[in-house]
């Protein structure tokens, strides 16, 4: 068999391969998901540490990265103001019951 006679060989052009978002997905994800069940602080603050490590070793994803840093970023600056308030209406005795006073 000549060169010419061999059955050709179809040859598929390789894709490239897509850029890693990993880190900002997971920033974007956390961010949404602590926005409808955000009652910790150590979930945002993931998610805001992810999306700084995403921006920086991420170009790919930089807007997942900055929407999560965004997202995570109100939700702790939410629950800090929650949080001051809670203490000072404490401090004040505001949430004190006046029939527990027995004396």
């Amino acid at each position: 068999m000549t060169e010419s006679q061999l059955p050709q060989q179809s040859q598929y052009a390789q894709l490239p391969e897509a850029p890693p978002r990993g880190l900002s997905i997971a920033s974007l994800v956390i961010g949404i998901i602590s926005f409808f069940a955000g009652f910790t602080f150590i979930v945002p603050i993931i998610g805001l540490v992810l999306g700084v490590m995403g921006l920086r070793r991420e170009p790919a994803g930089r807007g997942m990265a900055l929407a999560g840093i965004w997202i995570n970023a109100a939700i702790l600056v939410v629950w800090a103001i929650i949080t001051i308030i809670v203490i000072v209406v404490i401090a004040l005795g505001l949430f004190t019951i006046p029939f527990w006073n027995v004396s």
